[in-house]
């Protein structure tokens, strides 16, 4: 269900991030960001399960070795953290799915979508 290790994905790229797992560092937008050891292991395991909800749970288990009985703000903490170095994509890139989890979601584009309504014209 969940990758096991953060060396199974070495990186992730699109028009925005860069994300290497043997650098401690990322690109926004080819501005370097320095992610601490917990950050970059957090980041490592959301891009490798991209897409998928990762549970708190598993989260607070894999990169701090909490167990599912701790109850604790540092997972929230780092995630916010995250978004902040992530800016302006933060909130794009890492979903909070309340109650469940965190998703990383792959870069999209805007849709443009077609206006079926009439433009108004000045006579």
């Amino acid at each position: 269900m969940f990758q096991t290790s953060l060396s199974t994905v070495n990186s992730y790229r699109d028009q925005h991030l860069l994300f290497d797992q043997g650098n401690t560092s990322a690109y926004v937008d080819l501005r370097e960001i320095i992610l601490t050891k917990k950050e970059h292991e957090l980041l490592g395991l959301l891009v490798e399960n991209a897409g998928e909800i990762v549970p708190r749970d598993i989260l607070l288990e894999r990169i701090w070795g909490y167990g599912k009985d701790i109850r604790t703000r540092t997972l929230d903490v780092h995630i916010r953290r995250l978004r902040k170095k992530l800016f302006p994509y933060g909130d794009t890139y890492i979903e909070t799915i309340f109650g469940v989890g965190y998703r990383f979601q792959r870069f999209r584009e805007p849709r443009n979508y077609v206006s079926f309504m009439p433009e108004l014209v000045a006579v």
